[in-house]
């Protein structure tokens, strides 16, 4: 079967009750959900939540919650791979043998069907353990500052200071959307960020990762403008 994992756990810290808070009208979690659902792909689109009431946000809009996830896997150091680790093996051992899973995060309000319809694809032509989004850094990171303990300014990488912009290495990052891999990927601990690994590239101005207020603030004001765009064209 092909899962769709959405590890969505109650404890939030830095932004309390993230995973169910309003965005754009809906919980944000909603935003997800449907991407899920609208690929046409997944056999089950499950939410991974030790909380009732995410359980229960989550089903009114249309995903599956087949169990409550353990309270070992919901405290501040759990990472998101344990927790499509331990989807994907409890439905193996239901009868219901995984071959492909999907890791998309609750916090994906810019996430598009289209683009996880996108990376399937390239994971199963590939023939690699995983596909994941990945987008660019809007400035050279070889011209990256740091402050001392002074407050003062210093180069991170000073070899690289004369160095014009257009001659620098292009690098990315992860944009904290999706994750798709073959299950056995998953539950063999296979390093993510390694040539196991084919990047999903997606434009700047759909990538936002929320973790404070600022960040939330932030995607909301993409959104706006997000909408004025597609309503002009």
């Amino acid at each position: 079967m092909k899962l769709c994992v959405i590890p969505a756990r109650g404890g939030s810290k830095r932004i309390p009750r993230k995973n169910i808070r309003l965005f754009a009208g809906r919980p944000i979690i909603a935003w997800s959900i449907q991407a899920a659902l609208e690929t046409g792909l997944f056999d089950r689109v499950m939410v991974s939540t030790d909380d009732q009431e995410i359980a229960e946000v989550a089903r009114a809009h249309g995903a599956e919650i087949p169990f409550l996830r353990p309270r070992e896997l919901a405290d501040d150091h759990t990472g998101t791979n344990a927790v499509t680790q331990q989807a994907i093996r409890w439905h193996n051992e239901q009868g219901m043998p995984v071959e492909i899973a999907c890791c998309l995060y609750a916090t994906a309000p810019f996430v598009q069907a289209g683009d996880l319809r996108a990376g399937h694809d390239r994971l199963l032509d590939s023939g690699k353990s995983f596909v994941f989004s990945v987008t660019s850094f809007p400035f050279p990171i070889q011209r990256a500052l740091r402050l001392n303990e002074r407050g003062e300014v210093e180069a991170m990488y000073p070899e690289y200071r004369a160095t014009r912009s257009q001659d620098l290495e292009p690098a990315w990052h992860d944009a904290g959307q999706f994750y798709w891999g073959r299950a056995a990927a998953f539950l063999n601990d296979e390093i993510l960020f390694s040539p196991a690994s084919l990047p999903l590239i997606l434009p700047r101005h759909r990538v936002q990762d929320i973790d404070t207020e600022e960040d939330w603030l932030r995607a909301e004001l993409m959104h706006q403008a997000l909408l004025l765009s597609e309503n002009a064209a």
